[in-house]
């Protein structure tokens, strides 16, 4: 039977989550919390820690303990500056920040990734996921390199070769999608509802997947005049947004990849994240032809795991996830 060896946080900008993993790099428990780093307790990092893993420590005080995201970040608990792309797990592990826990615990905080160029790009917390696949899943191992991609407030996809993270595109599809839902006139006429419009989600990745639209500034507002001519209604409208959001962020991805003499039709592809969005995305994935895009399972746990083995935090595992 599993036992626990080690406490993981994967930490954000507006919420925590903590692992209690164990020898199979799978957790055994789970804590989860709006203390981000941006929303900390009044005792700040140090108790936004012991809320999460006190009761973890106190049964189990010789744990290590290992986290990743914003809270390496230059408002985070410790800076972990970043590894620049290429980059693989050794590069992490030996840019590994430590920070003492009024507790008395060393956290070990894994630095994020930045790749350089015209249009500089980063992400904290994304590269432990993406390791974590690596590990999980031998297809990825493949020659040529696979295109793992994370949903989310802001979507990131990576293509990764040789257990590397070559080079990564965000896409801020989630955090606008919330904004122009929010805060423009697109809101004015929408309601919310608590079942997803397969048609009309489809129906807005089709529209901005068709080559003679000519941009997402071009396209939005058809939310709205949809909604004014009866074609949509108001409940439909959020799905539409998204439908939209989402093909236009593949569009986008697809046109990388036209400039590589590939396409996203024919790629080993790799989700990670919450099932429902994955879900989003695989359908919005097979109007670009792309059948074939599997949620990789326990990722984050996996990823902490890989790490804090090649760190010498713990035992490499037992078995292959």
């Amino acid at each position: 039977m599993s036992q626990p060896v080690l406490i993981a946080l994967d930490w954000g900008t507006t919420s925590l989550r903590a692992y209690l993993i164990g020898t199979d790099g799978v957790a055994l428990d789970a804590q989860a919390s709006s203390a981000g780093i941006m929303k900390l307790p009044t005792g700040g990092f140090d108790q936004a820690f012991e809320d999460a893993c006190g009761a973890w420590l106190d049964a189990h005080p010789r744990l290590p303990v290992i986290a990743a995201g914003m809270v390496g970040s230059a408002q985070g608990w410790v800076e972990a500056p970043y590894v620049e792309a290429p980059a693989g797990p050794d590069a992490l592990v030996a840019r590994i920040v430590k920070v003492k826990t009024a507790r008395g615990v060393a956290m070990h905080v894994v630095p994020g990734v930045l790749e350089r160029g015209t249009l500089p790009n980063v992400m904290r917390g994304e590269e432990t996921q993406i390791f974590g696949a690596l590990v999980s899943d031998a297809s990825l191992q493949k020659q040529g390199g696979a295109l793992i991609g994370l949903p989310g407030t802001h979507a990131k996809w990576a293509f990764v070769r040789d257990e590397r993270i070559e080079r990564f595109y965000t896409f801020m599809t989630g955090e606008t999608f919330g904004a122009l839902r929010d805060h423009t006139i697109l809101g004015r006429t929408m309601h919310p509802s608590s079942t997803h419009d397969e048609s009309a989600f489809l129906r807005g990745v089709d529209t901005a997947r068709d080559a003679g639209h000519p941009g997402v500034l071009a396209t939005i507002f058809s939310t709205r005049t949809l909604g004014l001519t009866g074609e949509l209604t108001s409940e439909q409208q959020p799905d539409y947004l998204s439908g939209l959001l989402i093909g236009h962020e593949l569009r986008g991805l697809n046109e990388v990849l036209a400039r590589e003499q590939a396409a996203l039709k024919g790629k080993t592809l790799r989700l990670i994240g919450n099932e429902a969005l994955c879900e989003r995305y695989r359908a919005a994935l097979g109007r670009f032809g792309c059948i074939d895009a599997p949620t990789v399972a326990h990722a984050t746990e996996h990823g902490f795991y890989r790490i804090a083995a090649l760190a010498g935090l713990v035992a490499a595992p037992a078995r292959a996830a």
